[in-house]
């Protein structure tokens, strides 16, 4: 399962309606460490079937970023029952988005 993209139009059905947790990568295509992180979150979203795996493009919806107070990226922010309950700013190891989480969902 590939990553999903989200935008203000499926930020609903995508996040707030979403039967499990989605972790939601703030990124944009210049930024070097989202590029460095992006194989990870494939990974991860092909490994991981608790969690939904998504991307938000900062430079394409910097309203909904700013929604949510995205001051630098990669920053992840996992939602759910459709709101934030954790975040973490900067590339991060597969191993430590995976431990985290894991941690968060448990």
């Amino acid at each position: 399962m590939a990553t999903t993209a989200i935008t203000p139009e499926n930020f609903e059905s995508e996040v707030k309606q979403a039967g499990k947790p989605v972790l939601i990568d703030f990124w944009a295509p210049w930024c070097g460490p989202c590029r460095q992180i992006a194989p990870a979150l494939e990974e991860l979203s092909d490994e991981m079937d608790g969690v939904t795996i998504a991307k938000l493009n900062t430079d394409d919806h910097p309203d909904l970023a700013a929604e949510f107070g995205i001051k630098g990226i990669p920053t992840m922010i996992l939602f759910k029952d459709g709101k934030p309950v954790s975040t973490k700013v900067g590339a991060q190891p597969k191993s430590s988005i995976k431990d985290w989480l894991d941690s968060e969902t448990a």
